[in-house]
């Protein structure tokens, strides 16, 4: 469940509804509980909301120029993403902005893209440009269009409808709804194209796969990914967030959305980032000392992180986590 800053009375409730404290954010409906399997709904700001439940999160702005979205999800609810940000805007879906080439990131590309209206566009659907409507505007880093559209077995990764309309090289920036707008690269980190996305006036920061709050994060190394290049992403994220002193009791601070997980506060991803940074320092004694990967697999040294942060099954798994921060340590140097 991902956590909200309701008044204390209503966050005691939940807890003895749900057993998790929704801190940083407001649900959208808090008085009735959500159908099961419902999209979870979060407001972050007044007009930031987060959508969940589409196997990553959802970021959505809105105000009176239209809508952009953070990411899209997998793609296979994005009917029902469709539908929540009708109900919390009547304005048209103008870009969705992608933080890496995950398919948690991009899945929902066509789907919501069709959906939205270029800005200058007319009618659902977006321009006409060459007999073809572009819907919303797709923006990502250069490197998320190369690994969508690279070939396997002669077919690309993603499908064209999916692709990023538009690219950068080092930085976007976007003013819509009052408000600066930053899509600022991280280089060789969890992929080699990766983007932090800034709220400047919501004082919102969304992280995308650099930080996953329900394992330990993924270091794609086939995709340019690297556990320092991570580590000085971190870097970033808490440079960039400022927290909620002196008044460290009230809701406050700058906001961070994970790809997975709850919202973030900056004391938050001091400590993922404390904690990756441990693993890469542990790791990287252990292969001073000349150990092999399996003596350091057998040395668990993500073992006091193991409970908060593990996994021996799924996609990806503790075992993962360790062999990639090896190979990043062993291969290139510090990256």
């Amino acid at each position: 469940m991902i956590h909200s800053p309701g008044r204390r009375a209503a966050a005691l409730a939940f807890i003895a509804a749900a057993l998790i404290i929704p801190r940083d954010s407001q649900p959208i409906a808090a008085q009735q509980p959500a159908p099961a399997n419902a999209l979870d709904v979060v407001e972050v700001t007044p007009n930031v909301h987060l959508i969940a439940g589409d196997g990553g999160n959802i970021v959505v702005q809105s105000g009176p120029d239209g809508v952009v979205l953070v990411d899209s999800g997998v793609g296979q609810r994005s009917t029902e993403v469709l539908a929540v940000i009708e109900d919390l805007t009547d304005t048209p879906i103008r870009y969705i902005l992608n933080t890496s080439a995950d398919r948690a990131r991009v899945g929902g590309n066509a789907t919501i893209s069709a959906a939205g209206q270029a800005l200058g566009g007319g009618g659902q659907g977006g321009n006409l440009i060459g007999g073809v409507r572009t819907g919303a505007g797709r923006v990502a880093h250069e490197n998320v269009l190369l690994r969508m559209s690279q070939t396997i077995n002669g077919m690309p990764r993603f499908a064209e409808a999916t692709w990023p309309t538009e690219g950068f090289i080092d930085r976007k920036e976007l003013y819509l709804n009052g408000e600066a707008i930053q899509m600022l690269w991280q280089p060789a980190a969890h992929s080699n194209g990766d983007s932090i996305v800034v709220f400047r006036r919501s004082d919102v920061v969304v992280a995308g796969s650099l930080i996953d709050n329900e394992r330990f994060p993924v270091i794609d190394l086939e995709a340019g990914g690297s556990i320092q290049g991570l580590i000085d992403a971190l870097n970033k994220i808490v440079e960039l967030a400022v927290p909620p002193t002196p008044l460290v009791w009230q809701p406050g601070g700058t906001q961070i959305i994970p790809g997975n997980g709850r919202v973030l506060e900056e004391a938050d991803v001091v400590e993922y980032r404390d904690m990756v940074t441990i693993v890469r320092d542990v790791v990287a004694e252990q292969i001073k000392q000349g150990m092999t990967l399996e003596q350091i697999r057998a040395a668990e040294p993500t073992l006091g992180y193991n409970t908060r942060y593990g996994a021996d099954s799924g996609e990806w798994t503790t075992r993962m986590f360790v062999e990639a921060v090896y190979a990043s340590l062993t291969k290139g140097g510090a990256r």
